[in-house]
């Protein structure tokens, strides 16, 4: 193989090699531990270590220095097989119990195999790197140690699982770090606290609370959202929180799905509340018969839905249990969906374009557990993957993880720092109309069953928003900032003059506040800038005589200018949606 690090499979291997390192030395320096797993990730490994001593920091430092040794020592990693029964009992001999459950529950047919490097062996399908000499010592950093159950189930022991990661250079090492720093800087759930936005409460754990500025900051997405769909011809609908365990039988969440849905019984019946908005659609759909001529239907919804997540996903506004999610239901003909596709691909791109948000498009097949025929998801997996490619777009292919029923396209974006999120979807479903009986009268006049399109663009407002407050570290810009004029009056003399000048911004739709603290100009520009306002303006003796006002950007002094100049640029910079400042 070619020693490439830029390439996936050479990375994977490289990283699965190293936490193999890991786990040597961890038995060489605590030779009693007993070793779980140690799989590659995203951005590098971890491995899942028993042990009564928890990990402490200069621990990890001691493991980094043992690793780098086991590096210089260019120890070669030789592969070797042997029968279920012979590999349970060479695991029981080294006294591993948790690699002897692994090879357990495979086939009794099973040939079980290892890789031995020196003194130490591991049960592992590889493949890995042929020497820990490919390794860079100096380029390995173990970063943190958290609790993991055991196989993820919370009745089983805690482990402790060590965080690393690896680069073949120093340099390129240094590098992601700075880049974590930076993102420990922007984590949205530091600044939504920080700047007013949102907040998580023990008392609730996974359910956000919008504070004052958070709902300006969702109101002001969600007055995007409804521009954007009106202008590409979405009806907006609103459904219901509660529907029978009848209707989610009937859609097939009830077997797919229930164990992350929050149940109910009313007057002595099952009902659920909605982890998802597309029945409610196809009830609306069916209340009124409908024509060939009325499709493409579309429908809009911002609707609230509650998932149970396992109290160990959460994360902030990214993984939450309630969310409102900018849904749409394209109710279609078979012959329509190559070009509505494409027109919610043009959408996707409006939106994200906006946001400065790059992405890639993933295509997701038929999973195991789906519902209808091979012959209907291979003609919609085909469909989806014409019409991308047929207004120039590429798309990899994610085997397996199209929903239960059908196949997907799914948008990653690409934040400020390079990380990529998973916000938009298109899903199309031949499954769900026809379980509900949907109906159109086609041109022939004859009865057809439609297809629908499941689609979301911003994911869901809470994860949005989670990811444009990490891009834009907080600064929004100045037609999203909860705040956008900060008004800064220098004395108490000129206070008057300072809420003249906020009325009339106000007037005009301009988000403003004065700040009427008895304290020092640099302090209240100081924490202006804190607040990661758009527009300080600083008003004196001067500027109440001259009408003007003196301008501050978020980072530089613009000096001073007529009141009604600023007023007129401001407003074209947030009509226009500008991402900068246009002073």
């Amino acid at each position: 193989m070619e020693y490439n690090f830029s390439d996936a499979e050479y990375r994977k291997m490289y990283r699965h090699t190293t936490s193999h390192v890991l786990a040597q030395a961890v038995k060489r320096l605590y030779p009693e531990a007993k070793l779980a797993i140690g799989p590659a990730i995203e951005d590098g490994f971890y491995y899942d270590i028993d042990i009564e001593k928890p990990f402490t920091p200069e621990d990890l430092e001691a493991l980094e220095a043992e690793m780098r040794k086991i590096c210089k020592e260019k120890i070669k990693l030789e592969r070797f097989e042997l029968p279920r029964e012979e590999a349970i009992a060479f695991m029981q001999e080294r006294e591993e119990p948790y690699k002897v459950e692994l090879i357990q529950d495979l086939p009794e047919d099973a040939v079980i195999s290892f890789y031995k490097q020196g003194d130490f062996t591991d049960l592992c399908a590889g493949p890995h790197l042929d020497s820990t000499g490919r390794i860079k010592g100096n380029a390995i950093k173990l970063t943190t140690v958290n609790g993991a159950y055991w196989r993820g189930d919370s009745s089983r022991k805690m482990l402790q699982r060590i965080y690393g990661t690896c680069f073949p250079s120093k340099a390129e090492l240094d590098a992601y770090l700075a880049r974590i720093e930076e993102a420990k800087k922007r984590d949205h759930r530091k600044l939504g606290r920080e700047l007013g936005l949102f907040a998580f409460r023990d008392e609730a754990p996974g359910f956000p609370f919008y504070l004052p500025k958070g709902m300006v900051l969702k109101n002001t997405l969600i007055d995007y959202w409804r521009q954007v769909h009106k202008k590409w011809d979405y009806l907006e609908i609103s459904t219901p929180q509660i529907m029978k365990r009848t209707l989610w039988e009937t859609s097939g969440h009830w077997d797919h799905y229930k164990d992350n849905m929050y149940t109910t019984v009313i007057d002595d019946e099952d009902f659920a509340i909605k982890p998802m908005n597309c029945p409610g659609s196809i009830l609306v759909y069916d209340l009124e018969p409908h024509s060939y001529r009325d499709l493409p239907l579309r429908y809009g919804e911002l609707g609230l839905v509650h998932r149970h997540e396992l109290s160990g996903a959460l994360h902030g506004m990214f993984r939450v249990r309630c969310f409102t999610q900018d849904d749409a239901h394209i109710l279609l003909a078979k012959d329509q969906i190559k070009d509505e596709v494409i027109r919610i691909a043009q959408l996707f791109d409006e939106v994200y374009t906006l946001f400065g948000l790059p992405y890639t498009i993933e295509l997701s097949t038929m999973p195991e557990d789906h519902i209808g025929s091979v012959e209907d998801w291979d003609i919609a997996t085909a469909a989806l993957a014409d019409a991308i490619t047929s207004i120039g777009k590429t798309y990899e292919i994610n085997p397996g993880d199209g929903a239960f029923y059908g196949p997907k396209l799914d948008f990653h974006i690409e934040d400020s720092l390079g990380r990529t999120w998973q916000c938009g979807t298109i899903q199309l479903d031949y499954q769900l109309p026809g379980r509900f009986d949907l109906e159109y009268v086609g041109a022939d006049g004859e009865k057809h069953c439609p297809v629908m399109i499941h689609r979301v663009v911003f994911g869901s407002i809470e994860r949005f928003i989670g990811v444009i407050t990490e891009h834009f570290a907080g600064a929004f810009p100045t037609w999203l900032s909860p705040v956008q004029v900060k008004i800064l009056p220098i004395t108490d003399r000129t206070m008057d003059y300072a809420k003249d000048v906020a009325a009339k911004l106000e007037a005009v739709g301009i988000r403003t506040e004065v700040d009427t603290r008895n304290e020092k100009l640099g302090f209240k520009i100081r924490e202006a800038q804190m607040e990661k306002v758009p527009y300080k303006l600083v008003v004196g003796d001067k500027e109440a005589e001259n009408g003007t006002v003196a301008v501050r950007t978020r980072d530089a002094d613009k000096g001073a200018m007529p009141l009604e100049d600023f007023l007129t640029k401001l407003q074209e910079e947030i009509a226009s949606k500008s991402k900068t400042s246009l002073f």
